[in-house]
């Protein structure tokens, strides 16, 4: 595959293989409380019990797991605001390349902690993700590291990708998926697998909407920038990536935007009703059924908790 080449179904299922010996599948479950709170049947699918609290480890490995052997010599770098740059860590750890991580002066530190203890080297750089995007491409040209895009990446939506391979083997006659989206990787390999596996299976993409971009861009099919002043750094971005981008373009049902209030709502009620951590990002998902219930009353909804990062500053807030 080239760099813009969308993965397909046969791309997802060797990615499964490819990163079977390191990942096992996680829970997906469901919770009475949650289902009388959103008045229909609501399974969660845990992604915040990755080794690194979060999915996108499922693309770095298979991401990593394929590189030649000059791009391991060269080491890989990526910019985040903590969950992607924890993948490229954890699948450079396993592979033995050395990474190299920018993320913004004021990520969260729980992320910035497991980044480094798992060999990464971290440079803080920049107010927000796409500054340190910027700080990120400038330091891979200049070193020629394997820049590892967020979302410009087919192997890493391939990989993402196999959290619904898993949703629809464990609950098959599950009606709606309803995916948080930063960059998009996650609502793109979701809706590789769907529309390939069930094409009635909706897919439902959920952003901040202090931080709208891709949705602004889904809703006018081109790549548009935003406003960005989230509470949620795993969906803190002020820019959209094509190659999710278009493959939400062709496949995503819907894309809806919800409030940090309702994020904070659904952290807490996450947190009570699952006994979870979750990150606000993480609880995207939910906070979009339980905004709009009467969209998903009578229909089986899986809900993707994509993170459980939360620091304890943000723990402590909640409840402040």
């Amino acid at each position: 595959m080239s760099a813009f080449d969308a993965p397909d179904l046969a791309d997802v299922l060797a990615a499964r293989r490819r990163i079977a010996p390191y990942l096992g599948p996680t829970p997906l479950y469901r919770y009475p409380a949650l289902d009388v709170l959103a008045g229909t049947q609501v399974w969660v699918k845990h992604e915040n019990h990755q080794p690194v609290g979060a999915f996108k480890v499922r693309g770095g490995v298979n991401l990593v797991r394929q590189l030649g052997a000059d791009e391991r010599q060269r080491g890989v770098i990526a910019a985040s605001t903590g969950n992607h740059g924890q993948s490229v860590a954890y699948a450079a750890s396993l592979f033995g390349v050395r990474a190299v991580v920018c993320a913004p002066e004021q990520a969260n530190p729980v992320k910035v902690e497991s980044m480094r203890a798992l060999g990464a080297e971290v440079v803080l750089h920049g107010r927000d993700f796409d500054e340190a995007r910027e700080h990120c491409e400038k330091l891979a040209a200049e070193h020629g590291y394997r820049y590892v895009h967020s979302g410009n990446e087919p192997a890493l939506i391939a990989g993402v990708g196999t959290y619904t391979l898993e949703i629809l083997e464990a609950q098959p006659d599950t009606e709606i998926i309803v995916v948080p989206v930063g960059g998009g990787s996650g609502a793109a390999g979701a809706c590789v697998v769907a529309k390939a596996v069930r094409p009635s299976v909706q897919v439902i993409g959920v952003q901040s909407a202090a931080a709208p971009a891709a949705q602004r861009s889904w809703q006018a099919r081109a790549l548009l920038t935003g406003d960005n002043s989230t509470i949620a750094e795993g969906l803190a971005t002020r820019t959209s990536f094509r190659l999710p981008q278009e493959i939400l373009w062709d496949k995503l049902d819907d894309f809806v935007l919800v409030s940090d209030d309702a994020l904070q709502g659904a952290t807490r009620t996450m947190i009570e009703k699952t006994r979870n951590l979750v990150e606000p990002a993480g609880a995207a998902a939910l906070a979009a059924v339980l905004s709009d219930p009467a969209r998903f009353a009578g229909q089986k909804v899986a809900v993707v908790c994509s993170g459980g990062n939360i620091s304890p500053a943000q723990l402590l807030a909640l409840w402040a």
